[in-house]
């Protein structure tokens, strides 16, 4: 697999997924040291910003260690950059955003927050065709699409996710990132903020940590290959929607559903709409048609009208509360240990 990709830096991946950052350069303020000072940096959205609604789907879990909002309103968020390891501070002051970041991919982070909050999103472009959709488009001002042009940090945990409960997949990335990622950059120690493991370190898990952390071989070998050509799986965040489903794909193990779940994160793709989901189909057939029992074709049909627009329109039925009524037990939870 690794023999049909070309190699190439990181730091070119960087600066090719995220090209608006020579024109955001952050104000210094002090060192970028880990423990030191945080770079700063203040930016005002083009309209409405609503932080936990875009930020939201970054979070793994209520316990995520790489992710946190804390009681004054601040959202916290480590994670690995071309640079370096970094972590991010973002809190709305008013129509404001302010900014403050840590560690060897401070700079990195702070020249991509537009980006991260929406900045190249156009909500605009949503017409909605029911009256559902348009309702909750009206109450949710604030929600934009974040575009993080990370790849592998969106990846890694879409795999671990397939065919398995959340609670279960939640488990398994905490456990791995707090046992072989890095205490996150800054004041993070009360946050317990942990930054992922490189490619290099996930590499390096022994198979009997996966099977600690409840990951079956087929979930782990995933993340092997896909972590083998990373730096190729991180072109994908500069790619149009097809060619990006296209590149990660191409990994054994990786379908439409990992896909669409990881471009929605690193590329703010609007369209990556989820197919394989076990209740969105129904989820969407209920909200457009009343008809809890939609499959992923049908779901599809439903949302032909939002063509361009089919993750936006998602997300706005998520949003709308307008959910059917659970009528079959929970997933129970699988035991590697017993299979």
């Amino acid at each position: 697999m690794a023999g049909r990709f070309a190699p190439r830096t990181a730091r070119d991946t960087a600066r090719a997924a995220l090209p608006h950052q020579a024109a955001a350069p952050a104000r210094r303020t002090a060192p970028a040291a880990p423990e030191g000072p945080p770079l700063t940096r203040e930016w005002t959205p083009p309209g409405p910003l609503d932080l936990r609604l875009v930020l939201g789907p970054l979070r793994r879990g209520p316990a995520d260690p790489t992710f946190r909002m804390v009681a004054d309103g601040t959202f916290w968020r480590a994670t690995r950059t071309p640079e370096g390891p970094g972590t991010l501070r973002l809190a709305a002051r008013g129509e404001r955003i302010e900014a403050a970041a840590w560690g060897p991919g401070a700079d990195w982070l702070l020249a991509g927050v537009p980006a991260l909050l929406g900045a190249d999103d156009a909500p605009e472009a949503f017409v909605p065709r029911h009256r559902l959709l348009a309702l909750t488009r009206h109450r949710r001002p604030g929600l934009r699409l974040l575009r993080t042009g990370l790849v592998m940090e969106s990846l890694i945990p879409s795999v671990l996710e397939q065919k398995v409960t959340t609670d279960e997949a939640y488990r398994a990335w905490r456990h791995l990132v707090r046992r072989f990622g890095t205490p996150a950059p800054g004041p993070t120690a009360e946050l317990g903020l942990h930054v992922m493991p490189d490619p290099r370190g996930w590499a390096m898990i022994p198979s009997w940590e996966w099977h600690r952390a409840n990951v079956d071989a087929k979930r782990s070998s995933t993340i092997l290959r896909a972590v083998r050509v990373a730096r190729r799986l991180e072109e994908a965040a500069t790619m149009d929607l097809p060619e990006a489903l296209t590149r990660l794909q191409l990994i054994p193990g990786i379908g439409p559903w990992t896909s669409a779940e990881t471009l929605q994160r690193s590329n703010g793709a609007p369209d990556a709409v989820t197919v394989g989901d076990l209740h969105l189909p129904g989820i969407v057939g209920h909200a457009l048609a009343d008809n809890r029992d939609a499959d992923d074709e049908e779901m599809l049909a439903l949302l032909t009208p939002y063509e361009g627009q089919r993750h936006r329109a998602t997300r706005l039925i998520l949003l709308s509360g307008r959910t059917p009524e659970r009528r079959a037990p929970r997933m129970t939870p699988g035991n590697i240990v017993n299979l």
